[in-house]
């Protein structure tokens, strides 16, 4: 019988440092698979080994209440299809996830193009790693 592994998002693994979202939006790189971003950035000094945030524009959604809407899903998205993320660290890394559009796209297609999004990340990373191993 196969175990199956427990999907959380700990309060650890959510970034709130303002030094490191500032350094993120200067130093980061993205990757994009619309209408979701991902800023991503290797933190070696950081403890832990993956820390996200989650952000919806209040230019597109005025009301707090959709915007609250759009991060719990992308929240939830996160933590079904961490794994993709983990299995592949090789430092530790510091991330924000946007919902970058007015569109009202259903919960399965985000989730879709959460994978497609993270597959896209795995890409980057081990160019990223094979260019350093030359």
């Amino acid at each position: 019988m196969e175990t199956q592994k427990t999907a959380s998002y700990p309060k650890s693994e959510k970034l709130k440092r303002q030094k490191l979202i500032e350094r993120l939006f200067t130093e980061g790189q993205s990757v994009g698979q619309y209408p979701l971003r991902l800023v991503f950035l290797s933190v070696p000094e950081n403890k832990v080994p993956l820390q996200i945030a989650v952000s919806v524009s209040k230019k597109y959604f005025k009301k707090a209440v959709d915007r609250n809407y759009f991060k719990r899903v992308l929240r939830e998205c996160y933590r079904k299809h961490q794994h993709q993320i983990k299995e592949q660290l090789v430092e530790p890394q510091v991330m924000l996830f946007f919902y970058q559009t007015r569109d009202r796209l259903p919960f399965a297609e985000i989730e879709e193009k959460t994978q497609l999004l993270f597959a896209k990340w795995e890409k980057v990373q081990s160019t990223q790693k094979n260019e350093k191993d030359v």
